[in-house]
C-alpha cells in the first residue's frame, strides 16, 4: 500500500533545460521525460511494520523535512516535490507489484529507499534501472546496478576500524556473530572473520535467525558453549532489542562486549540502559554528534516537527540526505549521462548532515564514529 505525503508549495517552477533527465530505455518501453509534470513524485520506501518498522517514523519525518527545504527554494529541476510513502518492510508481500504499477503508469519519477538489503534486491528485480533509485542506509557494499546510488556507509568502513580499535583496548579473543538471515549479515560476517583475525582474535561461531525471532535462548547457550568474550550483532530493529534484553537479563554484559553497525537511538531506548553495558556501535551518524552540521540539522528538525518529533537516528536522517542527493543528481548538468554512468569518477556534492560526499563509481565518503552506550544515549568516543 502507499499513501501520499504532500509537500510545501514552492515558488513557480522554472522551465527545464533541453537536456532534462530522461528515464533509461528498458526492453519494450518507450523513452519518456523524467520531469514531465509540474510536480516531481518520489516513492519513499520505508518499513512501516515488522522487525524494522521502528525505523519508519524518523525516516518519514526526515524525508519530509528535506522536501520542505527543497520546496521552499526551487524544488528539484524547477519542480516541486511530493512523496508517496510505500511500505518496504521485509514481510510486505506486494512491494514489487506496487512499484511496478507506479513506474509503468509514470506515476513516480524516482525512489528513495531506506530498508534492508533484502528488500532492495526485491525492488531491483522488479524495476531496476527504470528510474533513479537512491538507497540511503548503511549496507554491505558492492551495489553496482545502473541507476542505483547507494549513499550509506558500508561494512568495510564500519567494521574493520572498530574491530581493530576494540582489539587494541579491550583485547577480546573469541568473537561470536549473530544476525538476521539475509544478505547484509552474511556478507558482513564473512568480512568480519578477516578483520577479527587481523586483530589477533578468532571468530568461534556464528548464527542466523529469522526476522521476528523472540526466543534467544539457543543463541545465549551458544555464547556460553563457545566461551565468547565479544559478540558481533547484525540483528535489526525489534530483533536487536529483544536479543539485547535477553543478553542483559542473562548477566552477560560484564563478560562480553557487543559491537553493532546497525543499532540506533530507538533500539537503545528499547534495550534500556541496564542492558546496554559494554555495547558499542560503529556508524556514520549519531544524534549526539557535536558537529556544526548536526546541531543545525537538529534545530531545523525540531523547529519543523516540534518537541514530540520522532527520535533522530542513523536510519532516519539517511532519508534526509537521500532527498538532497536526488536533488543534486537531477539538478546537475548532463544529468542523463550522470544517471547512466553512476556519475563515473566525478564527485557529487549534496547537503549532508554527516559531511558525506559521493565520489563516483558507487563510493560515498563519510566519517565513521565509534560510540558506546551510556544509559539511554550514545557517547561518541572516536572517529575513523
Amino acid at each position: 500500500m502507499y499513501s501520499p505525503l504532500r509537500s510545501v508549495t514552492p515558488r513557480a517552477p522554472a522551465a527545464l533545460p533541453g537536456s532534462a533527465l530522461r528515464r533509461p530505455l528498458c526492453s519494450g518501453q518507450a523513452e519518456r521525460p523524467l520531469l514531465a509534470r509540474q510536480e516531481l513524485q518520489i516513492a519513499l520506501c520505508v518499513p512501516l511494520g515488522g522487525t524494522a518498522g521502528i525505523w519508519g517514523p524518523s525516516a518519514m519525518a526526515s524525508a519530509k523535512l528535506a522536501v520542505a527545504e527543497l520546496n521552499r527554494e526551487a524544488g528539484i529541476g524547477g519542480r516541486s516535490c511530493r512523496l508517496l510513502t510505500i511500505n518496504a518492510s521485509d514481510d510486505s508481500p506486494d512491494i514489487e507489484a506496487t512499484l511496478t504499477e507506479l513506474v509503468q503508469a509514470g506515476d513516480i519519477d524516482a525512489i528513495i529507499g531506506m530498508h534492508t538489503s533484502g528488500v532492495r534486491q526485491r525492488i531491483l528485480r522488479a524495476i531496476g534501472g527504470q528510474i533513479p533509485f537512491i538507497y540511503t542506509p548503511l549496507y554491505e557494499g558492492g551495489e553496482s546496478t545502473p541507476g542505483v546510488f547507494a549513499i550509506g556507509e558500508t561494512t568495510a568502513r564500519q567494521l574493520q576500524p572498530a574491530i581493530h580499535w576494540l582489539g587494541q583496548r579491550k583485547r577480546p579473543r573469541r568473537w561470536f556473530a549473530i544476525g538476521n538471515d539475509y544478505v547484509w549479515p552474511h556478507v558482513s560476517h564473512r568480512m568480519a572473520r578477516g578483520y577479527i583475525s587481523e586483530a589477533g582474535a578468532e571468530l568461534v561461531g556464528e548464527m542466523y535467525v529469522p526476522f521476528g525471532t523472540t526466543d534467544y535462548s539457543q543463541a545465549l547457550d551458544a555464547l556460553r558453549l563457545n566461551r565468547a568474550d565479544a559478540v558481533l550483532l547484525s540483528l535489526v530493529g525489534q530483533d536487536a532489542i529483544d536479543f539485547n534484553r535477553a543478553f542483559g537479563a542473562a548477566g552477560f554484559s560484564r563478560a562480553m562486549l557487543r559491537l553493532s553497525c546497525a543499532l540506533g537511538e530507538n533500539e537503545l531506548l528499547g534495550i534500556g540502559g541496564d542492558n546496554a553495558e559494554d555495547l558499542y556501535v560503529a556508524c556514520g551518524y549519531f544524534a549526539t554528534l557535536d558537529t556544526e552540521a548536526n546541531l543545525a540539522f537538529k534545530e531545523r528538525y525540531r523547529a519543523h516537527f516540534g518537541e514530540r518529533a520522532p527520535t533522530l537516528n542513523t536510519f532516519g536522517q539517511s532519508t534526509y540526505e537521500g532527498m538532497h542527493f536526488l536533488a543534486a543528481l537531477l539538478d546537475r548538468e548532463q544529468g542523463q549521462r550522470a544517471y547512466h554512468e553512476h556519475l563515473g569518477g566525478a564527485p557529487l556534492r549534496y547537503r549532508s548532515v554527516r559531511n558525506a560526499a559521493y565520489e563516483g563509481d558507487g563510493i560515498t565518503r563519510t566519517p565513521i564514529y565509534l560510540a558506546r552506550a551510556e544509559g539511554n544515549a550514545f557517547r561518541v568516543i572516536t572517529q575513523f
